[in-house]
């Protein structure tokens, strides 16, 4: 079986979903570009509060959002809130260190977390395949794709 993004119709399937990358770390927003990119995705960069929510009430579409919310000009929880009362809802990965987030429980519950660290790629990967084919299951390519993995709960992925 071909790697995930690997095959042509997989590629093309990809290449419908937009992700926003926001991080304020200019070295990390380009490896995750890098990364995504090769797995078949469109992606869109952001440093700055303004420049995400720019994005995400914009008019080009965007499916997913990747965002460690330690940005220049806004405060964290608020940024937060923002995104979350978006119409329609958007899914939002939050990655980022969890000692940041040990005073935000409860902004997290409704949230994706994954901890940056050498390894948190694979599981950006994971998670944005996972969520999109969730949010999107007309995009899916075969019936066992149709099929959404079950057991874990997104939301327990922190």
């Amino acid at each position: 079986m071909p790697e995930s993004g690997s095959d042509e119709q997989g590629m093309t399937m990809k290449h419908q979903y937009t992700i926003l990358i926001a991080d304020r770390n200019p070295h990390v927003r380009a490896f995750l570009k890098r990364e995504m990119t090769a797995e078949g995705y469109q992606i869109r960069l952001a440093n700055t509060g303004r420049e995400v929510l720019q994005g995400v009430f914009g008019h080009d579409p965007l499916h997913l959002l990747i965002i460690d919310p330690d940005l220049p000009d806004v405060e964290e929880p608020e940024i937060l809130k923002k995104l979350e009362s978006r119409i329609p809802a958007l899914p939002i990965i939050v990655h980022s260190f969890t000692l940041d987030y040990a005073r935000h429980s409860d902004v997290l519950d409704a949230l994706v977390f994954v901890e940056k660290g050498g390894k948190s790629i694979e599981r950006l990967k994971s998670l944005a395949a996972e969520m999109l084919q969730k949010d999107n299951p007309r995009h899916l390519e075969t019936p066992e794709e149709k099929k959404l993995p079950q057991g874990e709960n997104l939301h327990e992925a922190r």
